[in-house]
């Protein structure tokens, strides 16, 4: 069966090992979710399981969307998030946290917190001007962009100040250390990317 979930990040805590030890722990809730989909080599190219999470208004999905989930028999679905996996799924199949065990790593996908415009200092960790000889107002000033006649211009890709967060960001092998099957929780060791109530997708770790 495949080891994914959509779910939505509810918020951070704290539980305490054997040892007494508090451990920082991030609240996800997590499915049900429903096979909408089963993408195969011979059809499309590759093998995939495509989930559908957060049922929802009809009115809230487009025609599409609409057409894609009756056309399977299956409730209007809020998200559709595809899972690269050749597991084996029928189109109905219901995944619950109970796909997951306590003591297993996962990968989390989400979208970091958008910041805006932000200056090279606080978004790629410039080091600043100095501090001393009379200087008044390059403190957080990025210094030097480039060369005079040779280049003669800025090469692309270069860091600066700009539009920082808002990206897709993966935390790998996070532990798993609490699943609630009742209330569809579970509980990941450290921080997830993104607010509360931001979509996250939950994945086995490649990096075991």
């Amino acid at each position: 069966m495949l080891k994914g979930l959509i779910g939505k990040k509810i918020g951070m805590t704290q539980v305490f090992d054997e040892q007494g030890v508090a451990q920082p722990v991030t609240i996800i809730e997590a499915g049900p979710c429903f096979v909408t989909q089963v993408r195969n080599p011979e059809k499309d190219g590759y093998a995939a399981i495509q989930l559908g999470f957060g049922e929802a208004h009809p009115k809230r999905l487009t025609a599409g969307e609409l057409g894609h989930l009756n056309s399977k028999g299956l409730v209007p679905l809020r998200y559709l998030r595809e899972f690269r996996s050749k597991e084996p799924a029928n189109v109905g199949d219901k995944l619950t946290v109970e796909v997951f065990a306590v003591g297993d790593r996962v990968d989390v996908v989400g979208t970091s917190k958008g910041k805006g415009f932000a200056g090279g200092v606080k978004r790629h960790h410039f080091a600043g001007g100095k501090k001393t000889h009379g200087q008044s107002d390059r403190h957080r000033a990025p210094g030097s962009r480039s060369s005079g006649t040779t280049p003669g211009r800025v090469y692309k890709g270069s860091r600066g100040a700009g539009h920082m967060g808002n990206d897709r960001v993966t935390v790998q092998a996070l532990k798993i250390v609490m699943i609630d099957a009742e209330r569809n929780l579970l509980g990941v060791k450290g921080a997830v990317p993104g607010g509360k109530g931001g979509l996250v997708l939950i994945k086995e770790a490649r990096k075991q």
